[in-house]
Parts: C-alpha cells; sequence; structure tokens
C-alpha cells in the first residue's frame, strides 16, 4: 500500500475542518462538495478524513467488490447506543449469524402473508379520514407503518404504543444524528448533558416496551409464525436459546428501522403527488382499472405497475436513508488515491439520484423513468435507496410490498392536497424527514373523475416488471 494520500476537498477550518459547514446543511454542502471536486472527494471533520463517493462504479466497490475492507460508518456507533448489537449495527461473525437467522422471516412466502395486514390498518386509517381535514402525514405514516410492522413482524397490535414508540424513536434520530457529526460526540455522550438525559430516558421507555414484548412471548413459546417467534425459538450449536439482550437488540432494530424508512418515503410521496396532478391522475386511473374500489391484495401488486413506479420515483428524489457511510479496516486504492485504515467513506444517495449524468431534468418527478427500457440504461448503483452488497437492507421486499399496498389503499379512496404556506424543507437525520412535518388536507375523491386530466396512461405489463414484492 502507498503512502496516504487523499483526494481534493474543501480545506474547511485549521481545527475543525468542514464540520461547521456541513452541520449549517448537509445536503447542501455535500453537493457543492461534489459539484465542485468530482467523484472522489475529502471532506475532512476535525481530524478524521470522510471520503465523498459520487460514481457507480466506487460506490459498487464500497458496498459489493471491497465490502470485507469496511465496517459500518460513525453514525452507526451512536445508533449502537440504543439499537444494540443488531443487524443493522452488528458486525461479522454475529451479523453474518444473525442475518441467516432473520432472512426467512422476509422470504416471498411470509411477505405474501403480511399483505392483509398492510391493507386492513390502512383501510382502518381511511377510514378515520374525514373531508377537508387537515392530517400532518408525516405522524400519519409513522403511526401506520409502525402498527403494520408491530402487527406483522411481533404479532402484535401496538396501536395504543404508537404514542410512545413514535416520539421516543424520534429522539433517538435526532440524538444519533446530532453526536455523530460532532467531533467530540463521543465525550459529549458521557456528560449529562440534556440531550444525553432526553436520549437515555426515550432508550429506557423503548425498552421496557420490547422486554414486555419479549418476557410474554418467553412465558408462551408458541410458534405464532412471525419474527419474534423465530428470534425466541432460535437455538444455537449447543442448543441453547438466544438471550434476551441479543433478542431485544434484533427487535428494536427491526421495529425502529422497519417502520421510520417506509414511513418517510410514504410522506415524501404524498407531497410529490400533490404537486403533480397529472401524475396523480395516471396513478388513480390505474387504481381503478385494477382495484375498481376493493381493497388491493398481494396478487395485485404485479398490476399495480405505475403505483410502483411513482413510489420508485418518490424513493429515488428522496431516499428515507439519504446517505450511507462505511469505515475503513484496512487500506484500500480508490483509483489513485491511497486511503489508510481509519478513513470513512461515504456515498450521498440523495446526491447520486440527481446526478444528471444518470437522470436527464434530475429534479423532475417522473415515474417514466422506471420502464424497464429506462432502468435498463443506467448504472446498478445509480440507484441505491436500499444499500447493497452484504449489507443491503434486510426488509426491502417488506418495503417495497408496504409501499406499494399503502398508496394504492390511500390514493383509491383520497387525494391529498399541502395546506397553503406549509413549509417542505427536508431535514438529513438518520433519515430524510420532513422538517416541519406535512400538513396536508385530505379531500374524498371518486373514481373515474380524473380522466380529463390524465397525462398517459399505466405501462403495459411488457414495459415494466415487478421490483422486488
Amino acid at each position: 500500500m502507498k503512502t496516504a494520500h487523499y483526494p481534493p476537498g474543501p480545506r474547511g477550518l485549521p481545527l475543525a475542518g468542514s464540520i461547521l459547514d456541513y452541520r449549517r446543511d448537509p445536503l447542501g454542502f455535500m453537493g457543492e462538495v461534489a459539484r465542485t471536486y468530482g467523484d472522489v472527494a475529502d471532506v475532512r471533520f476535525g481530524p478524521f478524513h470522510s471520503i465523498l463517493l459520487g460514481h457507480p462504479d466506487d460506490i459498487k466497490d464500497m458496498l459489493v467488490t471491497y465490502n470485507r475492507r469496511f465496517h459500518q460508518g460513525p453514525a452507526h456507533m451512536f445508533l449502537a447506543r440504543a439499537l444494540g448489537q443488531g443487524l443493522l449495527t452488528s458486525e461479522n461473525p454475529l451479523h453474518l449469524r444473525q442475518r441467516r437467522l432473520l432472512q426467512p422471516a422476509f422470504h416471498r412466502q411470509r411477505i405474501a402473508a403480511y399483505a392483509d395486514v398492510m391493507t386492513a390498518y390502512t383501510a382502518d386509517l381511511a377510514d378515520e379520514w374525514r373531508a377537508s381535514a387537515q392530517r400532518d402525514l408525516a405522524q400519519e405514516m409513522m403511526r401506520l407503518t409502525l402498527r403494520i410492522v408491530g402487527k406483522a413482524l411481533f404479532d402484535t397490535d401496538i396501536r395504543e404504543a404508537s404514542s410512545l414508540i413514535g416520539p421516543a424513536s424520534s429522539v433517538v434520530n435526532d440524538y444519533t444524528s446530532n453526536r455523530s457529526t460532532q467531533v467530540i460526540g463521543p465525550l459529549l455522550d458521557r456528560l449529562p448533558l440534556p440531550a444525553s438525559r432526553r436520549f437515555y430516558r426515550a432508550k429506557a421507555q423503548l425498552d421496557r416496551f420490547v422486554y414486555q414484548l419479549i418476557a410474554e412471548r418467553r412465558a408462551d413459546e408458541t410458534d405464532r409464525g412471525d419474527l419474534l417467534s423465530m428470534l425466541i425459538l432460535a437455538r444455537d450449536e449447543s442448543g441453547r436459546p438466544m438471550a434476551d439482550r441479543q433478542v431485544r437488540d434484533e427487535a428494536m432494530t427491526l421495529l425502529l428501522a422497519g417502520h421510520e424508512t417506509t414511513a418517510n418515503a410514504l410522506t415524501w410521496t404524498w407531497y410529490l403527488l400533490a404537486q403533480h396532478p397529472e401524475v396523480e391522475a395516471t396513478l388513480h386511473a390505474e387504481l381503478d382499472t385494477v382495484l375498481a374500489g376493493r381493497l388491493p391484495t398481494f396478487d395485485d401488486v404485479p398490476g399495480l405497475r405505475y403505483t410502483e413506479m411513482v413510489f420508485c420515483e418518490a424513493i429515488r428524489l428522496y431516499p428515507p436513508a439519504w446517505g450511507t457511510s462505511k469505515l475503513l479496516i484496512a487500506p484500500w486504492q480508490i483509483r489513485q488515491y491511497a486511503l489508510p485504515a481509519g478513513t470513512v467513506v461515504a456515498a450521498i444517495s440523495y446526491l447520486v439520484h440527481r446526478d444528471p449524468r444518470y437522470w436527464p431534468e434530475p429534479e423532475r418527478f417522473n415515474p417514466d423513468r422506471w420502464t424497464a427500457e429506462a432502468e435498463a440504461t443506467r448504472p446498478r448503483f445509480a440507484y441505491f435507496p436500499f444499500g447493497g452488497g452484504p449489507r443491503q437492507c434486510i426488509g426491502e421486499p417488506f418495503a417495497w410490498l408496504e409501499g406499494i399496498l399503502i398508496l394504492a389503499t390511500l390514493a383509491q379512496r383520497w387525494r391529498l392536497r399541502l395546506v397553503p404556506g406549509h413549509p417542505v424543507v427536508p431535514e438529513p437525520l438518520i433519515t430524510l424527514r420532513p422538517k416541519y412535518g406535512m400538513r396536508m388536507l385530505v379531500e374524498p375523491r371518486t373514481p373515474g373523475a380524473d380522466a380529463g386530466v390524465m397525462a398517459g396512461t399505466a405501462p403495459s405489463p411488457a414495459t415494466h416488471r415487478l421490483r422486488r414484492p
């Protein structure tokens, strides 16, 4: 390995580097770095170097080809304070063992069984809405996806507990994001500051809820066919059950990560549809044709092609996991640069998904980018909302199915419009949230009423393939 040699990048301040610029506007600052310095750039945070990658080939190398040279990045260190050593934060060999254990819960047959829960709970929400009422869609989607994850993966209706879990998960998200972008974050984490106290109170609330679920299930180890049953009934080579702490870590990871990302993706989808009535009209036409007023099922998903394309495009513009970072544990040669162990390497999906080299008119919301022909023209890692390689999100099939079914169930009955004057500002914490929520007016819709504003028709089976479920 050659002597450490970093790519060009902003100089920043003598001691702080670029950390203040980043904290003021993470997306804007990183976008400016990418435009100024190209596909490989060095951003210094205090004494630490973070290499920003912008080309799909280099991103593939990080996530797939040379993945064994990396551990999870700095944000995961702070996430582990709340999640423990679950699937998102653990390293091999624990990660590999736990992923193999959990994988059956996300096989196609299991995913299909979750569909009825997804549509039934979404129909409950649709029944609650009233014409002309204002709703914060960010909160509504959080409550809904949390309830779905609770029932599908833990066989528990957590509607009442959502008022506790939702705010607590927000505290964890905020705290983790702030600490992971502070040079002295590990030191601050040990001090009894107000933010730290809020975080540990939230963690204790979440722990009580999850450990109660585990205790109840330990008392009756009947296999209910859900993920929690798999964790409780698992045995190692010596026949010993998984410790409560490890069950807790996996359950907490899937409970928090499993609802927040999809909720944010759907919130941005409703926002984009409200701004593009021609896309919304085409979506409604497909729903009216395929569903004819009934609830969607798993078997309907292949026919909801345009619905899926709308969801794909919304995630392109507003990926819930807006970036990924890894920590080098061994030296790595990237192009002409020799990076030492200890270097952070990052790829910002929010930026790559808007790169005009791969996305003509990148700021435009255009679901037609997701025909099979259009997809074939792009590199694989021009789009990576769920990561890639061995650490690719295990719940991706669940998320695709959930997003499509929720979108179809609500959009066939309701149209949503942004409340006039409501500010819409992306807030890049651990996930990409709307900073001020998403206050919208709900309007009932009549099937077939959109025909006059349709700009096109849904794609035929020959032009699109089902992505994941």
